[in-house]
């Protein structure tokens, strides 16, 4: 082993979850480098998250990469605090310590000299020294100090196996000095407590602790992780044998070790373990008969707690609002409908509303929903009536708002959602509304559900609104689909194209795809019409082709052909992540051609993920201490490497992210056609090749093509799109909601 150290130039690559790093080091002067007499070493190995500036020792020895020539592959890594002048001015000016930047740096130096680092360690007070430095920056470098410190020792312990800064970071702060002992007593804690670490890292570091591979925490940890897991894939439950087989699959241990777990947990109140009809099964797996579609007979399936009390509660909510006797918009006119130019499906479901507790409308783009929505309103403000519009997401509220001209709000906002209280309508406090018009309801998943409905008293009507045919929601359940198998809830499905540009081939395109039907390329101006064509496909055979198509297509040739912002308004969406076509490769290549380095802008490299200012990006969690949403889209509006924080723009407000959080947040320039619902894009562009075939659904690319108002552009072959359109196999869920419904007790 050969030992060298030096400062960091340049971070090349870095990979968040293993570590693996490429960095170029300037080697210290007083050490005799053989084979690099420039002293700028390429440095490659799983490493700590590293900063430019920083100063290290590194044990390793030197290899020659075939490609790259002589590199020092390293084993291991100290951060040692810079002793030269120079070297503190940079290591503190890199944005390592929060609160200190290059100029509040310079300072500090000029002021202590080598004694600087000895003096903020050991006699920090004395910073009050430093011309125009305040008390409130002095405590928060102080802090920011100690912080550091604890998390450099958080890392000595934890680099073994392969845990970044970011989740160093994150351990100190949910744990605090007591990190490393919680860490070596249950390192499963982590996975539950902390976001970004899952079940197989928690599992990585307590097998290198020694805890048997039987034991209860491990056994108990990974029947929580495929639950979760199934979730995450939109199930509710999983049939107990698979749980069962797949825990024991996954920890490399028998299934008769694995069924005591499950028992334990479920006595902890943290499972639920139930008898759901066999052919809900049997239709999640896509094995389902005729014969057994009437059968009674049930199987043990597993719940996670929060799904089963959320799928009982709405199919119980439901049936009581559908059982009232007294609704309160049953005597209401519907004396507009003379007045309007409605076809018979719209007055049909205007009606629905009217008659009934709850009703469904669904339809396809074009079909008029908007428009029966806001003659719907306009009836029961008629009548004086209370009412209320919402939409699970911020950019689907704000859609619903514009097309009914009316105020609309997500459902949080709608239920009084604080951080640290929850919902303020509930059962207790229900809203005070008529009706409730709940829009894009194909994106509602069961948790938020359930939360929705504890919140309507008896006698309110509530309009479900959404397109069945498109995706599934995000988040677990198969509400919409579920409501309308029940067979309890009246349903207009409108079918008609109403709306008045007919004429866009997006929207005959959708239905045609709908329909099972090839969509048409028009090549010129429509001549009855006149209408510049808004469908495009830019043929490409195999996924490299496909991406240089897309780089070009979203650059150059929209942005100057049509005008259209190419990343306000452009949207890239990708079936997949992974791939030359898939959205991590593509949001990388997209990035540095739309929104490239330049010296006064800044950027942060932080778990693995560059951020620069001007980048679009996509939260992809849930926070309601922020109020931002899994889904919601962005732009980052500043970064500072003194406050150690980035700002995004959300729909005109900005929302500050400590650099801990930031692994809530990738970019967006292209993002999966999943997280795109309830969205609309004046322009969207998707990838559409045979090398996503396992991806390639009728319902996937029909929901891709509706997000798209303006302009549509596929970039692949027509190949790949017949074998999206020809498999109209709906994935199915793990969900019991429907049957649920159907037996649920009447009031």
């Amino acid at each position: 082993m050969k030992t060298i150290s030096g400062t960091i130039e340049r971070i090349t690559y870095y990979n968040s979850e293993n570590g693996y790093t490429v960095l170029r080091l300037q080697a210290d002067s007083n050490q005799e480098i053989i084979l690099k007499p420039s002293k700028v070493i390429t440095v490659v190995g799983n490493l700590p998250e590293l900063s430019p500036g920083e100063h290290v020792k590194i044990e390793g020895e030197w290899v020659t990469h075939p490609k790259h020539g002589e590199q020092f592959s390293a084993t291991s890594c100290q951060q040692i605090p810079p002793v030269t002048v120079d070297g503190i001015r940079k290591y503190l000016g890199s944005g390592l310590i929060k609160g200190i930047g290059p100029k509040l740096a310079e300072r500090i130096v000029q002021c202590f000299g080598e004694q600087t680092l000895t003096i903020i360690e050991h006699d920090p007070d004395r910073l009050s020294e430093v011309p125009d430095i305040g008390p409130k920056r002095i405590k928060i470098i102080i802090t920011a100090w100690e912080e550091q410190k604890h998390v450099k020792d958080i890392m000595l312990f934890l680099h073994a196996h392969a845990i970044s800064t970011n989740l160093a970071v994150k351990i100190y702060k949910t744990y605090g000095d007591g990190a490393i002992r919680i860490v070596k007593s249950d390192p499963y804690r982590l996975a539950r407590d902390i976001y970004g670490v899952g079940f197989k890292t928690a599992d990585r570091i307590a097998q290198n602790l020694g805890l048997p591979k039987e034991h209860p925490s491990r056994l108990e940890a990974g029947v929580i992780y495929i639950l979760n897991e199934g979730g995450n894939n939109g199930h509710v439950f999983i049939p107990q044998k698979e749980v069962v087989r797949r825990v024991a699959d996954l920890l490399g241990l028998d299934q008769k070790l694995v069924t005591p777990a499950v028992a334990r947990l479920r006595d902890q109140g943290l499972i639920r373990v139930d008898d759901v009809p066999l052919h809900k099964i049997n239709t999640a797996n896509d094995r389902v008969t005729n014969d057994q579609k009437g059968q009674t007979d049930k199987k043990s399936v597993v719940y996670p707690m929060p799904y089963y009390h959320a799928e009982v509660g709405v199919a119980e909510a439901l049936s009581m609002l559908l059982s009232f006797s007294k609704p309160r918009l049953r005597g209401v006119q519907p004396i507009l409908l003379h007045e309007t130019n409605l076809s018979d499906e719209q007055e049909q479901a205007i009606l629905a509303t009217l008659m009934n507790p709850i009703s469904i409308l669904t339809g396809g783009p074009g079909t008029g929903k908007t428009t029966t929505i806001r003659v719907l309103i306009e009836t029961v403000e008629a009548s004086k009536k209370k009412y209320a519009l919402a939409s699970p997401t911020g950019r689907a509220a704000k859609r619903l708002s514009e097309a009914a001209g009316r105020p609309a709000s997500t459902i949080h906002r709608l239920l009084g959602y604080k951080p640290g209280e929850g919902f303020n309508h509930h059962r207790g406090n229900p809203l005070q509304v008529d009706l409730l018009v709940i829009d894009e309801v194909s994106m509602l998943d069961l948790l938020l559900a359930n939360n929705l409905l504890k919140a309507v008293s008896p006698g309110t009507h509530i309009l479900f609104v959404g397109d069945v045919d498109q995706l599934p929601p995000v988040g677990a359940g198969d509400v919409l689909r579920d409501m309308i198998a029940s067979g309890k809830i009246p349903v207009t499905r409108l079918s008609k194209i109403y709306r008045q540009d007919v004429g866009s081939q997006i929207i005959i395109n959708a239905h045609r795809i709908n329909q099972g039907e090839m969509p048409k390329f028009p090549r010129s101006r429509d001549s009855q019409t006149q209408k510049q064509p808004d469908f495009f496909l830019f043929q490409a055979d195999d996924a490299e082709t496909a991406a240089d198509w897309i780089i070009d297509v979203v650059a150059e040739r929209v942005p100057h052909t049509f005008g259209f912002d190419p990343i306000k308004e452009i949207q890239v969406l990708a079936p997949m992540y992974r791939g030359a076509v898939g959205v991590n490769t593509l949001n990388q290549r997209l990035q540095a051609v739309l929104n490239p380095p330049k010296e006064r802008k800044q950027e942060k490299l932080l778990g693995g993920t560059l951020f620069r200012v001007g980048d679009k990006v996509m939260q992809i969690q849930n926070d309601y201490d922020k109020d931002v949403y899994n889904g919601d889209i962005g732009f980052i509006s500043r970064i500072s490497l003194i406050d150690h924080t980035l700002a995004v723009l959300f729909e005109g407000r900005h929302v500050v992210y400590d650099w801990s959080e930031c692994d809530k947040l990738v970019h967006a320039y292209a993002v999966s056609v999943h997280k795109s619902q309830g969205s609309e894009f004046p322009v969207v562009v998707m990838p559409i090749v045979t090398q996503h075939y396992l991806m390639l659904q009728r319902n996937l690319l029909y929901t891709a093509v509706t997000r798209a108002k303006k302009l549509c552009v596929l970039v692949g072959s027509k190949k790949a799109i017949g074998i999206a359109i020809r498999n109209n196999r709906v994935t199915q869920r793990y969900t019991a909601l429907d049957w649920r419904i159907r037996i649920a007790p009447q009031p």
